[in-house]
């Protein structure tokens, strides 16, 4: 049940990095919000000096609400302090230049891009949401706010970790460290029973699943919780999950299902798994190349009809830690050499943690794949995010009692697909194709994924 990209409408001040009265340069980190799924500094667009905070760290603010005053020189800083002696969003004197929060439009796919209208405020380039980190200066300590909200919770005196991320940065995981903690990651779709074959001592991964600790299956130290009786609000991540739910519930779905036997697939991946290949580049590459067999499957509604991306990229669900979800995305999936694939997959997890993805990486999937194999579930639906024509759930890899055609009883891994498609784009008969191929792909030629 992935969450899928939504225009940004409001962010929060996690820091401030400049004081008033201090001097800024163009293209200098001012502040950092945190957006729906990435925290991002803010720059200043010219030379000048801060001369008022007008919202302080912890506000959530609608995009384009001026946040503070930035004017040309130190002279100017007293007139507009004094205009503004309580810090409040007043008109802004011809001197002061606004800071405000960055829109950020992100679509899935470029076609659909150009039907909206550009933002009316400056938006980040690339490559600067590729810097945009809290810079350490001045003797601040700098920090991830899951960084600052852990070493609260664990104790953990924040000057005297080591930042590992960029420009020093404190991040969670630097905080674990320091307390001999295993460093933890998102929960990732990772696999289904094929890599938990290897994982268990017996053979049987169903024995495995009833015999195995239940500490293996434990929520990770760094997800929180709300106690008893408490009411915890959404974080902006959560919040965007929630909208994007919210925006499916007008789409007329309709859901297939199909058994697909993983013997092959199970034997293949044993023998690319040393190579650095990961069950989740295996199912991308497959759920890619069958695909490009049935393009209507990654398609998507738009007002003016079926839009066709140009691209076959497949997003896969992701739960974070913190909360909410998010979709890395793997470009060109049918295309893309299974060995590179599971080379991007690696850093996009890394990244995902870090929350360094670019909106491109989470917001341009045309396809979704959500797989809960991992946690033994052996069938589940998955919600249809906006903006795609399709979903699908993948459940875990079970040994499973099969008669044949000619009425002879085997057992055969098998794991449970379903698909979720937007029914005013995808048609039963289009889904059911779609499995088979699949299906076909996986059971008889996995072979042909590395090529």
């Amino acid at each position: 049940m992935p969450a899928l990209s939504s225009t940004m409408t409001e962010g929060k001040i996690v820091e401030w990095l400049k004081k008033p009265g201090e001097k800024v340069s163009r293209g200098e980190s001012v502040l950092v919000v945190e957006s729906d799924k990435a925290d991002m500094d803010v720059e200043s667009f010219q030379d000048g000096y801060l001369a008022a905070v007008l919202m302080p760290s912890g506000s959530t603010v609608p995009v384009g609400e001026t946040i503070g005053l930035i004017v040309e020189t130190e002279e100017e800083i007293a007139s507009v302090q004094a205009d503004n002696p309580a810090q409040t969003n007043i008109a802004i004197t011809k001197p002061a230049e606004p800071v405000e929060i960055p829109s950020q439009k992100e679509e899935p796919f470029a076609k659909q891009a150009s039907q909206n209208p550009p933002p009316a405020i400056p938006t980040e380039s690339p490559a600067q949401l590729e810097t945009s980190q809290i810079v350490v200066n001045s003797g601040r300590i700098v920090a991830t706010p899951r960084a600052k909200k852990l070493a609260t919770q664990l104790g953990v005196d924040l000057s005297l970790v080591s930042g590992t991320g960029p420009h020093g940065r404190i991040q969670a995981e630097d905080v674990q460290r320091t307390q001999g903690q295993p460093i933890t990651v998102p929960w990732i779709a990772e696999s289904n029973a094929p890599v938990s074959l290897e994982n268990f001592s017996t053979p049987s991964t169903f024995d495995a699943l009833s015999q195995k600790d239940s500490k293996s299956f434990e929520i990770p130290k760094g997800k929180s919780f709300g106690s008893p009786g408490e009411t915890i609000s959404f974080n902006t991540l959560q919040q965007a999950v929630n909208r994007n739910m919210e925006s499916s519930l007008s789409i007329p779905c309709f859901r297939v299902g199909y058994s697909i036997s993983t013997d092959k697939l199970d034997s293949f991946y044993k023998k690319v798994k040393p190579k650095g290949v990961t069950m989740t580049a295996l199912l991308a590459k497959a759920v890619g190349k069958t695909l490009a067999r049935h393009p209507q499957i990654n398609v998507a509604f738009s007002s003016q009809g079926m839009s066709y991306p140009d691209q076959i990229n497949v997003a896969v669900a992701v739960a974070m830690e913190e909360g909410g979800l998010i979709t890395p995305v793997l470009q060109n999936a049918n295309i893309t050499d299974l060995f590179e694939l599971s080379r991007q997959w690696s850093d996009l997890v890394k990244r995902s943690r870090a929350k360094q993805l670019q909106p491109n990486e989470y917001n341009s999937g045309t396809f979704t794949l959500s797989n809960l194999g991992m946690y033994g579930v052996d069938r589940f639906d998955a919600i249809l995010p906006p903006g795609t024509g399709a979903i699908l759930a993948v459940a875990a890899s079970r040994p499973t009692v099969v008669a044949s055609k000619d009425g002879s009883i085997s057992v055969k891994r098998q794991m449970q697909v379903n698909l979720t498609a937007d029914h005013r784009v995808v048609y039963g008969a289009d889904g059911a194709a779609f499995l088979k191929d699949l299906s076909n792909l996986i059971e008889n030629n996995p072979e042909t994924l590395a090529n």
